[in-house]
């Protein structure tokens, strides 16, 4: 189950204003709160933040609304965000801010193509990462098989996309977000 946010009403209802634009550290606090309300009350695992409405987003609301909801999340919950109608100078906005806190997110493209990642993710992350999206749920040993890797690098970068939210895991199994 996906809880959608559709940022564009969000930003409406929480600053009143006719703009579509987010911009400036306050209004990204404001729309961040809805968020979290949101997320609180919600008991979809995953929740999806949509742009599509959107339109210019400054590195202050990209840090006050992504970074710091990621930054805020609880790791006791098993909670999970992720981005769609993204344009490019969104994910610019949003890959600059999540490198300079060493985080990271997936952005859902088209039907049928693996999420993007933005942030600070590694060359062999993303392949762990579309490896998982393509091949579906699986352990350490299956995406070592996959991709040639011994299975503590496959472990290890499995961990590592699990600790930052790209992946869920649940009792050794690596699971995408958006299946």
């Amino acid at each position: 189950m996906i809880q959608m946010i559709p940022l564009g009403r969000v930003l409406k209802e929480t600053v009143s204003t006719p703009y579509r634009d987010l911009v400036t550290r306050p209004t990204g606090a404001a729309v961040r709160g809805w968020i979290q309300r949101a997320i609180a009350g919600s008991e979809a695992p995953t929740t999806m933040l949509d742009f599509t409405e959107v339109g210019l987003l400054d590195f202050s609301c990209a840090d006050e609304i992504v970074a710091k909801l990621l930054l805020d999340a609880d790791p006791g919950t098993e909670q999970y965000v992720m981005l769609l109608g993204t344009r490019e100078d969104h994910a610019e906005a949003i890959d600059h801010v999540l490198n300079n806190h060493a985080l990271a997110i997936a952005v859902v493209a088209g039907p049928g193509e693996p999420p993007m990642l933005l942030g600070r993710v590694t060359p062999e992350l993303q392949r762990v990462f579309r490896c998982v999206f393509w091949s579906g749920p699986g352990d350490a040993g299956s995406i070592a098989e996959s991709l040639g890797w011994t299975i503590e690098r496959a472990a290890d970068a499995l961990l590592t996309l699990s600790l930052l939210r790209l992946l869920r895991a649940e009792a050794g199994t690596f699971h995408p977000l958006s299946q």
